[in-house]
């Protein structure tokens, strides 16, 4: 079983906290803003492979998940006739959703009001337990489980979303994948008492038939398929374990997998409607916080639990959706401050920032934005751009002609296009300190990189 190295870094205050110190240097080494360490290759030096060395981002990660975990559920993917995992993004938070949820039906049943009512519960406050069957065990006892997970503590705020998080800093390697050494790197994050809300409950009176169904609303296509096969993979390994301890209510887990597409289709609406006709108690997803923005309102109307594994914007934090809605990914008010502190850590003094033009895009801009001009850092720019453009020429262009010493990327697979442009246009990571966050920080972007995709 690989260690992770907790890595702390000291805080700057805009509405969260960073824990700790770095990881690589003493408890009381401060957040310095001098140059890098490292000197940037000439802008003239020729492209010569490994073009996206040296980006970093952030992508959510609990501290417990180990090689070995990892590898069981690659293999257990790919037994179900699919391929090798290249990417483990999300796939604890997937596994540890079906698992809350299935904890919560057990306490309550099947009916989305009472299971629903629960699921919060399931995260704080009673004797913990990091398994299904050691969770069960606890139910069974008359106890109240407290319930965590590979993805994290979770510790769900009274809406349903966690309240802290950890967070890998990956970095690419000359072979534009993502450096092993990086991935065991974990950052943590609290949100300040300040953002803490009292507990919703759901005035939904659906009935359920005492027979869990999960559905899932994943992407299988669109711009986020990248993330599709990882959330996937750990939400069916999930269901298999808890069938494998004897499934809920004493009935085995039934599961229909359905794809989330992404914005520019109307794919995750069409599913939805599948899984509302089905009868599911429990919908997984979606993965794109803009997409949950287009499906919420018919998913919970139909008084359907809704768990994204996934979802970051901060927009779904107080979004009316009765208390049925919830996720174990941390919102974007944290990992955007994590980004921001590794900028600054990083000694850049300028920055640019590229965002799509989503709900998911804009809001970790604004915090990335917010918490650099705190530092005073100057923030030289912020671009929403259409992510269905044919090209990023004129968007690179305006990067180019600020000329800062970092960029900020907030993407799904268009990255790598933008990436690409970058490269030619003589401002990519070999020149510039460039900054991923979790829609695009895998070893897919990298991939399509190299395959000019």
């Amino acid at each position: 079983m690989k260690k992770s190295n907790a890595r702390r870094v000291g805080a700057l205050l805009v509405g969260f906290a960073i824990l700790g110190v770095s990881a690589c240097g003493s408890d009381d080494e401060a957040v310095t803003t001098e140059a890098p360490t490292s000197e940037a290759p000439s802008t003239d030096a020729p492209a010569t492979g490994g073009e996206l060395e040296g980006m970093k981002g952030t992508t959510p990660k609990g501290a417990d998940i180990s090689e070995e975990w990892l590898a069981q559920v690659s293999d257990y993917w790919v037994s179900l006739g699919n391929t090798a995992l290249a990417d483990f993004n999300y796939a604890a938070e997937a596994y540890d959703a079906a698992i809350v949820v299935s904890l919560a039906v057990e306490i309550a049943g099947t009916d989305g009001a009472a299971h629903a009512n629960e699921i919060v519960g399931i995260t704080k406050g009673g004797t913990k337990c990091t398994t299904f069957a050691d969770c069960m065990a606890i139910i069974a006892d008359g106890g109240d489980p407290d319930y965590d997970g590979l993805s994290g503590p979770h510790e769900f705020n009274g809406n349903g979303e966690p309240l802290e998080g950890s967070y890998a800093m990956l970095e690419f390697g000359p072979d534009n994948q993502i450096t092993e050494e990086s991935n065991s790197n974990l950052i943590a994050a609290a949100a300040p008492a300040s953002a803490i809300v009292e507990l919703g409950v759901t005035t939904s009176t659906r009935a359920g038939d005492g027979q869990l169904k999960i559905g899932s609303l994943l992407p299988e296509t669109g711009s986020l398929a990248f993330l599709g096969d990882p959330e996937y993979a750990g939400l069916v390994y999930a269901i298999n374990e808890i069938n494998v301890a004897g499934g809920v209510l004493g009935k085995e887990v039934l599961y229909t997998q359905g794809d989330s597409g992404d914005t520019s289709t109307d794919i995750a609406s069409t599913t939805a409607d599948r899984l509302i006709s089905e009868d599911v108690d429990a919908i997984i997803g979606a993965a794109s916080s803009g997409v949950t923005l287009t499906v919420i309102d018919k998913i919970t109307a139909a008084g359907i639990t809704m768990f994204s594994p996934a979802n970051t914007s901060p927009a779904l934090s107080d979004y009316a959706d009765d208390n049925l809605y919830f996720r174990n990914a941390p919102a974007d008010g944290l990992q955007g401050a994590v980004v921001a502190n590794q900028i600054i850590e990083d000694g850049n003094a300028s920055v640019y920032i590229m965002n799509l033009d989503d709900a998911y895009g804009n809001g970790i801009a604004a915090v990335v934005k917010d918490v650099l001009e705190a530092a005073g850092i100057e923030v030289l720019g912020v671009k929403a751009y259409d992510p269905t453009a044919a090209s990023f020429d004129a968007e690179v262009a305006e990067v180019v002609a600020a000329d800062p010493d970092a960029v900020v990327l907030v993407s799904f697979d268009e990255g790598s296009r933008i990436l690409r442009t970058a490269v030619e246009s003589g401002i990519g990571p070999k020149v510039k300190m460039w900054y991923g966050t979790d829609g695009n920080m895998g070893n897919g972007l990298g991939t399509n990189f190299d395959e000019g995709k």
